[in-house]
């Protein structure tokens, strides 16, 4: 070959590497996957840009839809190169894992069918992907994956046939019947003609979630990720969401709109494995799942550390994040979380707007989670978690306080947090429990500070389940142990109306409360000495929503902050959990303090306000808290 020939290739070569190793790789609508990815010149898919990006390239995806399930095959190298998908800025950019489907033909009044080839879903078809796995609860029914779409809102699915031949009543119905070729859907499509409308059905799984573990630190920013088929997610399973880490570390996934899963929408799970739902649905069960992850790297060196903020997560039918051991050491914060498990055409035991398995060294702040059937529900292993400045509302209704709950082990009613067989240390700080039912509390090792409790308390007094405490800050089993009643701590606390600690009166372990004011009816325990008691002040407690905001309208009483001399609570005050004997620290294993309020002003060092409002004046107070 001559020198000019060798010279010709070279700068071939080289001209095209800036193509496949750009620092910012655009794609677009209007692109190719031929072209070479820069701005005047995009790809059409994200999933090929995921294909060529390398860590510390930027992958911004112009606006349009995009129907397409994007698989990252690599990820960064470390927090500093990471590998960013971002929606451009200013531009909305939606993905979808359905398919627009039109020829629909009427069938009777508001009834329409479609038949569509099995070919048209290619290898996954959602109408024949049963749910299915530990600790479901299909209702005396089948379910698919499947959903039907109509200009954006879903249908709900029958039980049979004959449900979608009925008429509409307050939700409009589907059906679908899947043979060795076709797949035939039936929908009620009542005052339109679905020919002329957007309607959609689920086509893929997911829509960004990695095939296999490891693909660490990447950054998903500002997309609409919406309309999966996305399977049951127990902790026992591979735990595939609308967009998940899949057993990774360090994404961030931040200001996204999440919506429209048929179980989860975020997922920081765990891997799958050969014993997956083979668990019998027992403790012993999830033990065994523990201790294989572990040896399948679950540790703070190679999984967690994820940051979710300021997305919006709606319409999911299992929970709006899911994380079995895969949240370890994250930070969940400024999130809207609603509509969770709101249809409740299924069942089980991991409905909530945010449901953690291991949350060990987690951080749950600022989040606003309403509509849902459990606000937060922390099952097994919250040592080191920090639960501070959410708001909680509309997660139970006067029913779900009827009839008595007993000792069922998963009580029917919902609440706005569930702590589950937990044996901390774990903090719950500056938090507003608005819904009738405040806390079902299954644990010991909590230290509750500073919140606002509106709501009814559950206070279980025992469970003979072993579940693991850690060494502190670490993944390491330290021991098994049941759960007693007791050793929590609640200090400086404001209780308004159904809230009654009554319930530690017979506790196992001791209490530690103090600082703790009751008005309107809410009942202290009798391990609290001197409490202090207004039975007859009525606060008005009222949630107010107006144009720009949620309100909170309350009559506060400066007598409250002058009964007497409360401390600043902090890690000295708190001391040790007594099953893990860990103290109430940072994550860093520094000390910490709850000098600051639901708002992040300073409280006092000397007599602090009880609940998360600093220093309010007397009389009535309309708040902004959201």
């Amino acid at each position: 070959m001559s020198k000019i020939k060798s010279f010709t290739l070279a700068a071939l070569l080289l001209l095209s590497r800036p193509a496949i190793h750009a620092a910012e790789i655009h794609v677009a609508t209007g692109g190719s996957d031929a072209n070479p990815g820069t701005q005047s010149a995009p790809f059409r898919t994200i999933q090929h840009a995921a294909s060529v990006a390398q860590p510390g390239d930027v992958v911004t995806v112009h606006q349009g839809v995009y129907r397409e399930r994007i698989s990252p095959p690599r990820g960064g190298k470390s927090d500093v190169k990471r590998i960013t998908y971002q929606a451009a800025p200013g531009e909305r950019v939606v993905v979808k894992g359905s398919e627009v489907v039109t020829n629909w033909v009427k069938l009777q009044e508001s009834v329409w069918q479609v038949t569509l080839p099995n070919s048209f879903f290619g290898t996954f078809n959602p109408f024949q992907d049963l749910i299915h796995g530990d600790w479901f609860d299909g209702k005396g029914r089948k379910h698919s994956t499947g959903a039907v779409y109509l200009n954006g809102d879903w249908l709900e699915s029958a039980a049979k046939f004959q449900d979608v031949l009925k008429p509409v009543k307050k939700t409009a119905l589907w059906f679908a019947e899947v043979t060795a070729t076709n797949t035939t859907i039936w929908a009620q499509f009542q005052g339109v003609n679905p020919n002329e409308q957007l309607v959609e059905v689920n086509a893929r799984q997911t829509v960004f979630y990695p095939e296999k573990t490891g693909v660490n630190y990447i950054t998903v920013r500002g997309f609409t990720l919406e309309q999966a088929a996305t399977p049951w997610a127990p902790p026992t399973a591979e735990q595939i969401a609308l967009i998940g880490t899949h057993w990774s570390k360090g994404w961030i996934i931040e200001s996204n709109v999440v919506r429209y899963s048929i179980c989860a929408g975020v997922s920081l799970g765990k891997y799958g494995d050969e014993f997956d739902n083979k668990s019998a649905n027992s403790a012993e069960g999830y033990v065994a799942t523990i201790n294989r992850a572990l040896t399948n790297g679950w540790n703070k060196e190679t999984i967690g550390h994820h940051i979710i903020r300021n997305n919006t997560i709606s319409h999911c039918e299992q929970a709006g994040i899911v994380g079995s051991l895969g949240a370890i050491f994250s930070t969940v914060t400024g999130n809207t979380i609603h509509d969770i498990h709101v249809r409740q055409l299924f069942g089980g035991c991991e409905m909530a707007g945010i449901k953690f398995h291991g949350a060990i060294d987690v951080e749950i702040s600022r989040n606003h989670i309403y509509r849902t059937n459990r606000g937060l529900w922390l099952d097994w292993m919250a040592q080191g978690t920090r639960i501070t400045g959410n708001l909680f509302h509309d997660n139970a209704t006067e029913a779900d306080l009827q009839p008595d709950l007993g000792e069922s082990l998963i009580p029917g009613g919902h609440q706005d947090m569930f702590v589950e067989v937990n044996h901390g240390p774990f903090l719950v700080d500056n938090n507003l429990f608005l819904s009738p039912y405040s806390i079902n509390n299954r644990s010991q090792g909590g230290a509750y500070v500073h919140n606002l409790f509106a709501g009814k308390m559950r206070i279980v007094q025992g469970d003979g389940r072993q579940t693991p405490f850690h060494k502190p800050h670490s993944t390491e089993i330290a021991g098994l142990h049941d759960n007693p009643c007791g050793d929590d701590r609640y200090f400086n606390n404001l209780f308004v109306r159904r809230a009654d600690l009554s319930g530690y009166d017979t506790a196992k372990f001791p209490v530690s409360m103090d600082g703790n004011i009751y008005v309107d009816g809410a009942r202290p325990s009798k391990n609290e000495v001197g409490a202090t008691l207004n039975p007859e002040f009525d606060p008005g407690l009222k949630l107010v929503e107006k144009v720009g905001g949620l309100y909170i309208e309350m009559n506060f009483a400066q007598a409250w902050s002058d009964a007497r001399d409360r401390k600043l609570v902090t890690t000295k005050l708190l001391g040790k959990a007594e099953i893990s004997d860990c103290s109430y620290e940072r994550p860093d294993g520094s000390p910490l303090k709850i000098d600051t309020d639901y708002f992040g002003r300073k409280k006092k060092v000397a007599n602090p306000t009880p609940g998360p409002f600093e220093n309010p004046e007397d009389g009535l107070h309309l708040i902004k808290i959201w």
